[in-house]
């Protein structure tokens, strides 16, 4: 679990380097560490990202340190080589089209899509940017969860990424995950609860029984809520297998969550022509699916 802790600069902090304080203040942070958190990105100054560890901090400013998965997951080193290496242990995606508006993408599960306050290296948007060798804009739609793998969808341009975001506010996004949930589900049924704070429906389909002890299901997202599938399955009593927040282990999870974004349709935001992508139930769940399946 990612925790964020705040602090003023003091006094007697006054005028040290950004490192140096950091250690002396948080006691799980070593020296290296701390200049390893910082070089991942997961240190703000007055709200500013900070990467310079010899940076000499003044009376009164504000740090914020987000320790968690990201750092947990670095090398621990600092410098290009080692943010290298990170990048050369993350699953692999898939660019399924691309022109210069938009970027389809297969996320695989393990990876970030976007940036987080842990972070700024190594996530999805990070890796397309940089995939040739210069900075090019990707911009940020909408995202799946970090142990999600699916169809997503990036915008190159202000104008793709103002059109998609206002058609995914307006609901007008086809959507439709696959998942494997502990339990039986023998008809189709529509959730509508809550999520937030905010209205989120999500429509389950059974695709196909899996025995007494879990269902192959679809879900449809008419809103899209952060953990919407999850939270909705779990409401249910029907957990999405593998999911470790909103439920506790069983004695078949799957070697990750077992949640897949299957399909994506949407009106290009320039042309208005209709685009649809579906991405098949993923590799390193299909061992998992079939030895379940045999035996059920």
């Amino acid at each position: 679990m990612s925790r964020t802790i705040r602090f003023t600069v003091t006094e007697q902090d006054a005028g040290r380097r950004l490192d140096q304080v950091l250690a002396a203040r948080i006691p799980e942070l070593s020296r290296r560490k701390a200049r390893v958190l910082l070089d991942i990105g997961g240190v703000f100054v007055d709200k500013a990202r900070v990467k310079i560890a010899s940076r000499v901090l003044r009376e009164g400013q504000v740090v914020e340190a987000n320790l968690g998965g990201a750092l947990e997951r670095a090398t621990k080193d600092v410098g290009r080589a080692a943010r290298r290496r990170d990048a050369d242990k993350l699953p692999d995606y898939q660019v399924v089209f691309e022109d210069s508006d938009i970027i389809v993408v297969v996320k695989p599960a393990g990876l970030l899509t976007a940036p987080t306050p842990e972070s700024d290296r190594n996530n999805l948007v990070d890796l397309l940017s940089r995939r040739r060798g210069r900075r090019e804009r990707v911009l940020v739609v909408h995202r799946i969860d970090l142990q999600t793998s699916g169809l997503l969808v990036f915008a190159r341009t202000d104008r793709a990424n103002r059109e998609l975001s206002a058609r995914f506010r307006d609901h007008d996004i086809e959507r439709r995950y696959v998942a494997v949930v502990a339990g039986t589900i023998t008809a189709p049924c529509a959730v509508d609860s809550p999520v937030g704070g905010r209205r989120a429906v999500t429509h389950l389909s059974v695709e196909e029984p899996l025995g007494e002890r879990a269902t192959f299901i679809g879900a449809r997202l008419e809103t899209g809520r952060t953990h919407q599938i999850r939270i909705h399955c779990a409401e249910l009593g029907h957990l999405v297998l593998g999911d470790r927040q909103y439920g506790t282990p069983t004695d078949f999870d799957p070697p990750r969550m077992a949640l897949h974004a299957t399909h994506l349709g949407f009106l290009h935001p320039r042309t208005g022509k209709m685009l649809d992508f579906d991405a098949p139930w993923p590799e390193d769940l299909r061992a998992w699916l079939d030895q379940l399946r045999s035996q059920s």
